[in-house]
């Protein structure tokens, strides 16, 4: 099974991006779970923008007061990555609307009061967007894991997306074709030691054959590569990353429920610290999960866009 049509398209964008991901976080640790607030009144839902094309205005309400504490007066300002990459930003272009974050972003803003016109991007690196001190941007997103050690200097706003654990395998693995757990039995698998992914190998998919671990994320893709061992079990976002751009031949062959074996990492809105417009975004996070919108979001973009199947826990 090779990478879909789309990874092969956008590998330049992805090689630039490596380092990028790389600082992004990885299975190392998972982010403590932050309770949503009560369903909060906010501007009613509006679809994200799609297409190739700046997005079309979108109808939304007049920002309240605290969503209108922006550092620009009637303008929200968006940062991303540099590069922002697949599958978050598609083409390095997060005007477009295309792309997990870049559609999350244009309905957080529509809930918030603005439409696509009043959005505008800038680009930050990653470890810049975390530092202390007053901020470019009003909001900023690129896969930051929601940590307890970063709200210390930041805001974080509740998660817009929870990870699912993926398998990365070779064309011709024993893995491929699986859509249960029961049909990876008595697959050879490895992952780093220490890692949510280990922990999900033998907590749930449960092989017969002990799973091999490895000091580093590093080690356990060079043993995948040299076939030493059948799949890697990866979080959703690495395991693209892996298939798409560092093992050539590779591709995610499985996905599981993000709702599996509690190993999940939770991504957050950076915003700068005690920042008033933090409880709009909350608030505009919160509108969206309630009618299902963020939800859809991700399915399109995150769970079916990988073309992986789900597979289930037996």
């Amino acid at each position: 099974m090779r990478p879909s049509p789309a990874i092969r398209r956008l590998l330049p964008v992805l090689t630039i991006g490596a380092l990028v991901f790389a600082a992004c976080g990885s299975d190392d640790s998972s982010s403590d779970s932050t309770d949503a607030p009560a369903e909060t009144e906010a501007a009613a839902a509006t679809d994200a923008p799609a297409g190739t094309d700046a997005p079309a205005a979108t109808e939304a309400a007049a920002p309240d007061e605290s969503c209108a504490a922006t550092i620009d007066d009637g303008v929200l300002t968006v940062a991303t990555g540099n590069p922002a990459f697949y599958p978050y930003v598609l083409d390095d272009t997060p005007e477009s609307g295309e792309g997990f974050e870049s559609a999350v972003a244009y309905a957080v803003a529509a809930q918030m009061g603005y439409d696509a016109d009043s959005v505008v991007w800038v680009r930050t690196g990653f470890d810049e967007a975390i530092q202390p001190g007053a901020k470019s941007f009003d909001m900023n997103l690129q896969q930051f894991s929601i940590d307890d050690d970063r709200k210390k200097s930041i805001d974080m706003s509740l998660p817009y997306y929870t990870s699912n654990q993926a398998i990365v395998a070779l064309d011709g693995s024993p893995a491929e074709g699986a859509t249960s757990t029961d049909d990876l039995k008595d697959v050879k698998f490895g992952a780093q030691v220490g890692t949510t992914s280990l922990a999900f190998i033998t907590d749930v998919i449960q092989p017969n054959q002990d799973p091999f671990v490895y000091d580093d994320n590093v080690a356990a893709k060079a043993a995948l590569e040299a076939n030493q061992i059948d799949a890697a079990v990866f979080d959703l976002p690495t395991a693209l990353f892996v298939s798409g751009v560092e093992i050539e031949g590779s591709s995610v062959t499985g996905q599981f429920p993000a709702d599996a074996g509690g190993t999940t990492d939770d991504f957050g809105f950076v915003l700068e610290k005690d920042a008033a417009l933090t409880s709009c975004v909350d608030a505009a996070i919160t509108a969206l999960v309630n009618s299902g919108d963020l939800d859809a979001i991700t399915t399109e973009w995150m769970s079916d866009f990988t073309g992986a199947p789900v597979i289930s826990v037996d």
